[in-house]
This record gives structure tokens, sequence and C-alpha cells, in this order.
């Protein structure tokens, strides 16, 4: 059964590294099309906005298909898109193309992480999430980083190559090594809105949204950050990205351990942990040697934010897991967007060395809010 959720965790690698690869791009693409970085960074935050709004609904417009072929369709979607983009020299029709499979994303996230939460017994269900989550993990160690030294050596455009050539191999293995999968049936078909009168469900929401927001504010501008503020050349913010993503691996696998024995402690220290780090991204920033060190440890920790917002939302409240997922994956990616947006407006008043702070004052909502949870329980 570990064998299907690598597979499905190859998906989530293509569908994550057409989603945020564009951040290591967005220098590029903004002097390409001469806009200003913050308005580039639409490409992530139009995405995540569609995700988010039509999250639900497309997971319920097309519960009644085979969840395979649903899989399939949807990474072919992403691969075609992406080879589309290439051709595009309007910014405004780039940012249409790239909103099209975001239309998709949520119901490949929603089934492979319904998959997920039935494969194991209920306390070892966090380390079955944690290997769907490792595609993201794996698409921030090579899909980011390789995407920005595409875009170095080559141009965007190549790094748009890049990300279709990842999307067609994950199609061609989850058709391949996939076996079929049974509708059930817990549909989420019947999607409805009083189960937002859920107390804990709407608590657990907030508590992602931030977390998730906060993590998005400076990591969405990570590769302008780097080079405007560190210094560093092309190559060099590649390596940092590959720096990042690859002790997030190890951190999202952490993540996974401690939060089915621990999710309130496990959400606390995070917090804590990335404010902290978010101190020193500021204070250090410019500072050469020191935002090595400090990109690390920060991608070590920041890697298992998803995972444990996906813990603290579907934990607290009991329906169908793929109706329950595809409104999580809705709530991070208004996150996302709500994240990006807020960082580019700190960006635009503080400038982009202080932009640090727009992450620590969400993480602070966010622990707020795990608190208050934690008094009401």
């Amino acid at each position: 059964m570990n064998r299907n959720l690598y597979v499905l965790a190859l998906g989530v690698f293509g569908i994550t590294t057409t989603e945020f690869g564009v951040i290591g791009v967005l220098p590029e693409i903004a002097s390409a099309f001469h806009i200003p970085v913050d308005k580039a960074g639409w490409l992530l935050s139009a995405f995540a906005l569609v995700v988010a709004v039509f999250g639900p609904f497309m997971v319920s417009l097309l519960s009644s298909f085979k969840r395979k072929n649903l899989l399939v369709t949807a990474l072919f979607i992403f691969a075609a898109t992406n080879c589309l983009s290439i051709y595009i020299n309007n910014f405004y029709v780039l940012l249409l193309v790239r909103m099209i499979p975001a239309f998709f994303h949520p119901v490949y996230w929603s089934i492979a992480l319904s998959i997920a939460e039935k494969t194991l017994k209920p306390e070892r269900r966090s380390k079955a999430v944690g290997i769907i989550f490792s595609g993201l993990s794996i698409a921030t160690v090579l899909g980011v980083p390789m995407a920005t030294l595409m875009a170095d050596l080559f141009s965007w455009q190549a790094s748009f190559l890049l990300t279709a050539v990842i999307n067609m191999v994950a199609m061609i293995g989850v058709q391949l090594f996939l076996p079929n999968i049974k509708n059930t049936n817990e549909s989420a078909a019947a999607f409805n809105f009083k189960i937002f009168q859920n107390k804990n469900l709407r608590i657990g929401l907030w508590i992602a949204f931030f977390t998730i927001a906060s993590m998005y504010s400076t990591y969405g501008f990570m590769a302008d950050f780097l080079k405007t503020v560190s210094g560093m050349n092309g190559k060099q913010i590649s390596i940092m990205l590959f720096l990042f993503g690859t002790v997030g691996i190890a951190g999202n696998k952490i993540a996974g351990n401690y939060m089915s024995r621990f999710p309130f402690h496990t959400s606390c220290i995070f917090l804590i942990l990335l404010s902290f780090i978010h101190i020193l991204v500021w204070y250090y920033g410019k500072s050469f040697t020191p935002i090595i060190w400090i990109t690390g440890v920060w991608g070590l920790v920041h890697s298992g934010g998803f995972l444990i917002s996906n813990i603290n939302v579907t934990s607290s409240v009991s329906c169908s897991s793929e109706l329950i997922n595809s409104i999580f994956t809705s709530c991070g990616n208004f996150a996302v967007t709500a994240g990006t947006l807020f960082g580019g407006f700190w960006m635009g008043h503080f400038g982009i060395e202080s932009i640090a702070w727009s992450s620590i004052i969400l993480m602070a909502f966010a622990f707020i809010t795990l608190i208050i949870r934690k008094k009401l329980q």
C-alpha cells in the first residue's frame, strides 16, 4: 500500500512544482514583461485563489468520475498548460493560462489525501499523510530550484518546459503503477455549507489559514529577497532553494511523527521556531554566510507547516475525507494568496529587507488562535 502513496506523492511533486516553481522565476518574469515583482507574484497568488474559491465545488462536481482517471486528467492538464505558457508573450494571457490547471489542483490533492487517510490505522494516519506531503517537500528540493536554475541558464520559458516534463512523468507514473480506485459512498458530491457551523472546524481552518499565510508571506518572495538583500546571483539562489527543500524532507518527516502523538505541542513549537527564524532572516539578511545557515534551518521548520495545518483541520471534524481535504486545500490556497498579497503589500510599503515581519505578525495570529482552541477544548 505504501507504493500507492509514493506514486500519489509523485503526482503531488508535479502539481506543486507547477504552483510554486514560479517563486524562483519571478524576478526573470518581471524583467521579461517589464512589471514589478509584486505584480509578477500574481502568478502564484491568482493560481492559489482559483484553488481556494473553486476547490470544494470542483471536487463535488467531479465526484462521480473514476478517481484514477481524474488523477491522470489533472496531471495531463498541468503538463499541457505549462507547454502552452512557453509561447505566451503577454503577462495577462500567461496569468489566465496559469489559472486553468488550478481548477484541478484541489481534485488531485483531496483524492490523494483521502486515500492516504484510509490506508493505515488512525494512529499512523499522520505518517501516511506525511508521505503525500513528501511530494511537496521534494518539489521544494528539486522542482523549485531546478526551475530557478533553468531560468538563470536559459530563460523563464525553460522553467515552464521543465515543469511540463515533470507533470508528464508523474502522469505516466500514476497511469502505470496506481491501481484502479473504487468510488465510495462518502464522496464529496453533497457539499453543504452547514459543515462550517462546526466550531472546531472553523477554528482549525483559522489556525491553518494564519499558519500557511505566514509561511508564504516571506517565502513567496524568497528569490527576490536573496537577490536584492543578500546579493546572490541566480545560481546561488538555486543552491539556496535546493538547500531549503533538502532539509525540508527531514522536517516533513519529523512533523509527521510528532503530530500523531503531540498535535498541540508540535503546532506551538513549530510557530515559535518559525517566528524566531524569521527574526534571524530580518537581522542577518544582508550577511551572506549567516543567511546560508539560517536558510537551512528555515527549510527544516517551514516544510512541516502544511502537514501540521492539515492535521489541525482534518482532526477537528468527522465527515467525508475528500470533502474535508478539499476544504483544507481551499483554505491553504486562500492562505497562500493572502500571504503573498500581504507580503507584497509589506514589501511595497516597508521594503523587502523587512518582509520577514509580515510573516511574524501572521504567526502571532496563528499562535493566539491555537491557544484559544486549547482553552475551549
